[in-house]
C-alpha cells in the first residue's frame, strides 16, 4: 500500500486544451469483450487487500479461496463459487488512490517484478544510442546516423543466436561499433533483470515517478505475462516500465538506478486470464498502444506491434527460469518497441517527461492503463511490505494453517 504525500515511436500532432486530467475507473478501461472474459485483480479495502477475480462481467473477493493473487494462481483457484461476489463491476466505486472504497491495486503481490530488455530491434538501436552518447539527449542524432550506416540492413531481420547474427557481430565489432546492448539483442542470452521489489508496483491511475535529477526519461509500454512457480503463463497485463535514458547511457552499471525507484513500475488494470478466447497466441500479436498527453499541451501517440519482437514470449519465460526459482511466481515485462525520439522543446533534445504528463497504454484485448507523471521523490511513499501484507492477513484470520 502506499501512502498519500502532500508534495516511442510515434508523432506528435496538435495541442489539447487545458491540462490533461485521470478519468475515473470504468469499463471504458477494459476490452470490449470484458463480459465474456476472466481477470485477476487486486483491490484494497478497508480491511485490507485482497485478490480479486472478473468472471461474466462480476467482481468477486477471493480472499478466502486464496489470501494472496500469488496463491491464488498456484491453486487455480479461479471459481467464483469459492469467492465472495461484490456486485456487478460496471456498478462498483473502483478508483485510484487512498481515499477510494475500493481501491484499483498492481494485479501482482508475491510475485517477483522480472523484465526483459532490449527484446526489439527498435529499442536496441535506441539503447546503442543512448551509450554512445553516454546520455547525453543533444549528442543521440549524430550517433544514430552513424550506428545505422554500420548496421546496414534491418537489425529486425537478424535471428538472436544464429550464424548471421555472429557474423553481424564480428562486422561491428570491426567497424567500432559493437554494444553491449547489440549482445542482448541479437546473442543466444536474453537480457533479465529485476524491475521493482515485491509489492512496491502501482496500478492503474496511481502516479509514476521518474528520478527527480532525471533529464531524459521516458515511458515503455509493455505487455506483462503472469507466470505461477513452474513458469507457466496463466495471463497477461499491461505495464509501464518507466525508464531512466540519461542514467542508463551513462552507465549500463546504473541500470537499477534507471529502472528501480520508488513508484517507477506500474501494472494493470487486470491480468486478463488464457481461455479459448485469449491465449499466447494473441500476446504475440497484439498491438500496443501509447498517447502522452501532457499539462503543456503536449501530445504524442504511437502504436507497436507485439509481432516484431525478436524474442518469442515463451523464450523469455524459458530464459526467465533457466537457473533460477520464483516459488510464489513471478510477473514478465515483455520489452517495448517504443523510444520517442521527438523533439519536445529544444531541437535535438529528443523526448523527456514532464510531471504531469499523462501516460496511456492500451491494447484491444487487455484494456487501458492509465498513469499520470511525477517525480520518484514526490510520489506515494512504499510504506507497507512483505511483513506489513502477512500481519494484515493474519488479523483477518486468512492465512491458512499449513
Amino acid at each position: 500500500m502506499r501512502r498519500e504525500r502532500d508534495d516511442a515511436d510515434g508523432h506528435v500532432s496538435g495541442p489539447v486544451c487545458g491540462a490533461a486530467l485521470m478519468p475515473a475507473f470504468s469499463i471504458d478501461q477494459l476490452p470490449a469483450d470484458w463480459r465474456q472474459a476472466r481477470f485477476l485483480g487486486r483491490i484494497a479495502t478497508a480491511q485490507g487487500p485482497s485478490p480479486v477475480l472478473v468472471d461474466g462481467g462480476e467482481l468477486f473477493d477471493m480472499s478466502v479461496a486464496a489470501p494472496t493473487l500469488s496463491m491464488l494462481v498456484e491453486a487455480r483457484a479461479f471459481d467464483p463459487a469459492q469467492g465472495r461476489l461484490l456486485g456487478p463491476l460496471e456498478h462498483l466505486p473502483l478508483a485510484a488512490g487512498d481515499g477510494a472504497a475500493l481501491r484499483l491495486l498492481a494485479p501482482v503481490d508475491l510475485q517477483c517484478i522480472k523484465a526483459a530488455g532490449v527484446t526489439f530491434a527498435v529499442s536496441a538501436v535506441e539503447r546503442v544510442i543512448e551509450e554512445q552518447a553516454r546520455g547525453d539527449a543533444g549528442a543521440a542524432a549524430a550517433v544514430r546516423a552513424r550506428l545505422e550506416q554500420a548496421i546496414g540492413g534491418n537489425l529486425a531481420s537478424v535471428k538472436p543466436g544464429s550464424d548471421a547474427a555472429q557474423a553481424l557481430k564480428a562486422q561491428l565489432i570491426e567497424d567500432g561499433m559493437w554494444s553491449q546492448y547489440l549482445e542482448v539483442a541479437i546473442g543466444p542470452d536474453a537480457e533479465i533483470f529485476t524491475k521493482a521489489p515485491v509489492l512496491a508496483s502501482v496500478g492503474w491511475g496511481d502516479d509514476v515517478g521518474v528520478r527527480s535529477d532525471s533529464t531524459w526519461n521516458n515511458p515503455e509500454p509493455e505487455v506483462v505475462l503472469l507466470a505461477d512457480s513452474q513458469g507457466s503463463a496463466v495471463g497477461a497485463t499491461l505495464g509501464n516500465d518507466v525508464n531512466l535514458r540519461d542514467f542508463e547511457g551513462r552507465s549500463a552499471l546504473l541500470l537499477s538506478k534507471a529502472k528501480d525507484n520508488n513508484a517507477s513500475c506500474a501494472i494493470g488494470p487486470f491480468v486478463r486470464l488464457f481461455d479459448d478466447g485469449f491465449s499466447l497466441d494473441d500476446v504475440a500479436a497484439a498491438e500496443v498502444d501509447l498517447r502522452i498527453e501532457g499539462e503543456d499541451g503536449y501530445v504524442l501517440t504511437g502504436s507497436s506491434s507485439m509481432s516484431q519482437i525478436s524474442r518469442p514470449p515463451q523464450d523469455l519465460l524459458r530464459q526467465s527460469l533457466s537457473e533460477h526459482q520464483y516459488p510464489d511466481g513471478f510477473a514478465l515485462f515483455l520489452g517495448t518497441l517504443f523510444a520517442p525520439t521527438q523533439d519536445r522543446g529544444e531541437p535535438g533534445r529528443g523526448f523527456t517527461h514532464k510531471r504531469g504528463d499523462v501516460v496511456t497504454i492500451s491494447t484491444l484485448q487487455l484494456g487501458t492503463l492509465m498513469n499520470r507523471v511525477t517525480t520518484s521523490k514526490a510520489a506515494a511513499p512504499w510504506t507497507s511490505g512483505i511483513g506489513d501484507l502477512m500481519r494484515n492477513l493474519a488479523a483477518r484470520g486468512l492465512l491458512p494453517a499449513g
